[in-house]
């Protein structure tokens, strides 16, 4: 399909340079961004479905029934991370629809006809529209998330028992512990 829209958050440099400064058990993993980003791009992807499901709808309307196989297959995954930071994706899980004979249909290609067209069929955009209409939306769920991560994590680290050094001397002045 080959066509990708990346959103870059810019604006949030405290917040970054707060997340690098976390300890490194509470960000290993992606810590609280990857929470937060997975909650924006689940924003775009229930609103893709929802796309998707009208556009079925009407194509069930005249006549082309709907198996829900391409609206299972819409996932958000965990992209691979990138220098900078976390990214995930909303993308279409590769399936082959169950047929005999013929050739094998993916979902890959269903989505990229209903989204594009081709010289016998209109396109019917599902995809862009959603994202269209939901990022702002994503981007502020992102916003908050990652805000309130930031302040749980500051919350539970204000309530662990600091470290207590205790050191003892021995008759010649030296320390152990």
């Amino acid at each position: 399909m080959g066509n990708f829209v990346e959103i870059k958050l810019t604006g949030l440099e405290g917040v970054s340079e707060m997340l690098r400064n976390l300890p490194a058990e509470i960000n290993k993993r992606g810590g609280p961004a990857k929470k937060a980003l997975r909650k924006g791009a689940v924003v775009i992807r229930k609103a893709e479905i929802t796309n998707l499901k009208a556009v079925t709808f009407i194509n069930g309307l005249l006549g082309s029934e709907s198996t829900g196989l391409l609206a299972k297959n819409i996932i958000v995954s965990r992209g691979k991370p990138a220098m900078d930071g976390e990214r995930y994706l909303v993308r279409i899980r590769r399936k082959t629809y169950p047929r005999s004979g013929g050739k094998a249909v993916t979902t890959l290609k269903t989505a990229q006809l209903l989204e594009y067209g081709s010289s016998q069929q209109p396109a019917e955009p599902w995809i862009r529209p959603a994202f269209q209409s939901k990022a702002e939306e994503a981007i502020r769920t992102v916003e908050k998330e990652l805000l309130s991560e930031i302040d749980r994590i500051t919350k539970q680290l204000m309530r662990a028992p600091q470290p207590v050094v205790k050191y003892r001397f021995d008759e010649n002045g030296a320390t152990f512990g």
